[in-house]
């Protein structure tokens, strides 16, 4: 996955983590639930390049027409699922509100249109730092 960004995340602040904490990998469904509130009503489309799991098939396949929801697509990235260059986008009538790319397995961009959303993720996750 590029770290180019697009247009619909110009303006958008945005942090980067190490994907793996020690032995702990932060998977995707981890991010949707540290989104909280902010995250449940938004409708996601998902791109990964690398398919690692059948669920990544239908994670895109569910993405391309009107999109998924949040709770649909915490399912299919539970329970533990690793992802390798993938980008999810979480749009609230069509406006994009947060991006979470996840590249070679190592590293997590996320940017959103809420500094609160980065803030919390800060907390969480150690040597998060800006876009």
């Amino acid at each position: 996955m590029p770290r180019d960004t697009t247009e619909a995340e110009v303006g958008m602040k945005g942090i980067t983590f190490p994907a793996w904490h020690g032995k702990h990998y932060v998977t995707l469904a981890e991010l949707l639930v540290r989104l909280g509130s902010f995250g449940l009503d938004l409708t996601w489309r998902v791109e990964i390049d690398e398919i690692v799991d059948p669920r990544c098939l239908e994670m895109e396949r569910r993405s391309a027409d009107a999109g998924m929801d949040t709770l649909t697509l915490l399912s299919l990235a539970t329970p533990f699922l690793q992802l390798i260059d993938a980008r999810a986008q979480g749009s609230d009538k069509g406006r994009v509100m947060v991006v979470l790319t996840e590249m070679d397995s190592s590293l997590w961009d996320v940017r959103a249109v809420d500094e609160r959303v980065l803030s919390e993720l800060r907390r969480h996750y150690q040597g998060a730092t800006d876009l």
